[in-house]
């Protein structure tokens, strides 16, 4: 009797997941490999991340990865990390709406404003930015409520990549 499932189907990873998630899972993978692997510190890299994960919550949408980029540079650490994991909410695509309009919420409240009763437009560029109408309504307070998951996103992303890169450079020392 011949066995019609490739070994892949029946290993121990589990069923196959569908396409778009395994191209997901390959990303992630492809990433994760890449931060592990760089020739840096485990520090600079994961101060780098955490730069990207502070970014990637913050309603900053068409200069995230710029000021990532640079906020690495200026401290000194990896860019490239800080890229990757900036590009990470990207990712995310399809909660990252449901957070922005948590953080813009939040960030109304702080502020002792009252959030508008009427649609808010959350899709700007860079133009829009330059306009202090739309600053002071829409991205000032999103932008304060973004800190309230960016600081602790950023802060647990440093000390857990930090831990993860020395554990996985310590096994792969000789001795």
């Amino acid at each position: 009797m011949e066995d019609r499932h490739p070994p892949a189907a029946t290993s121990s990873d589990g069923p196959r997941l569908p396409r778009p998630l395994a191209r997901l899972k390959r990303w992630l993978v492809g990433h994760h490999m890449t931060l592990m692997t760089m020739a840096d510190t485990p520090h600079s890299i994961a101060l780098g991340s955490a730069i990207g994960i502070f970014f990637g919550f913050t309603p900053l949408w068409s200069l995230k990865t710029l000021l990532s980029i640079a906020v690495a540079w200026i401290c000194r650490c990896n860019k490239i990390a800080a890229a990757i994991a900036v590009t990470l909410h990207d990712v995310l695509i399809f909660a990252m709406p449901a957070i922005y309009f948590a953080e813009y919420k939040a960030g109304c409240w702080i502020l002792l404003r009252p959030a508008p009763l009427h649609r808010v437009r959350f899709h700007f560029g860079l133009y829009d930015y330059l306009h202090w109408n739309v600053f002071v309504r829409v991205v000032w307070p999103a932008l304060v409520g973004s800190l309230f998951l960016a600081i602790p996103s950023a802060i647990i992303t440093y000390f857990v990549m930090r831990m993860l890169i020395s554990r996985a450079r310590a096994g792969q020392s000789p001795g």
